[in-house]
This record gives structure tokens, sequence and C-alpha cells, in this order.
């Protein structure tokens, strides 16, 4: 009866400590929303925050994934080519 006891009590150390909500792990596109959303409002605190919850090449690849998919949702509703809404949001001449 003790040595059973005592084996959850040394699981029981064991084990993780339960993790609040805000420990959570973010996956790389929410770092990735937050990240653009707070560079957008100029909330340094708040990019560096996001930018700590993922690896720098998950964010990049995030950040890159939401362009592409903000792209090309403003070009369907522009009905432009990808091509050419890119180069008016970032003031290029039409090619």
């Amino acid at each position: 009866m003790f040595d059973k006891l005592r084996k959850r009590m040394d699981d029981a150390r064991q084990a993780p400590a339960p993790r609040s909500p805000a420990d959570r792990r973010h996956n790389l596109f929410e770092a990735a929303a937050a990240y653009v959303a707070a560079c957008v409002d100029d909330d340094y605190e708040r990019s560096a925050e996001a930018a700590r919850w993922v690896s720098p090449e998950a964010l990049s690849f995030g950040v890159n994934e939401l362009a592409c998919r903000a792209v090309i949702a403003l070009a369907r509703e522009r009905g432009e080519s990808p091509q050419a809404v890119a180069r008016t949001l970032l003031g290029l001449p039409a090619s």
C-alpha cells in the first residue's frame, strides 16, 4: 500500500506543472498574425512578444504565408492580378 502511495507521489513530482493559458504554445500562423497586426499598430512590445513565440524562420514563413494570402484575397476582391495588387501595395509602378 505504501509503495503505491510513494509511486503516485513520485509520479506527481515528476509530472510537468499545469500550464496557464498564457504559457500555451503558439503556432506559427498565430505568431505571424499577432506580429503583423502589432507592426501595423506600431506596437513594438506586442511585436517583440509575438516574435518570441516561434523561431525566426517559422515567423518568416508565417509572415510570408500571410502576405501571400492577403494579396490573393485583395486581388480577387479587386478583380486584378496578384502581381498588380502586390506592386500597388508596395507603391511600385505597374509593369
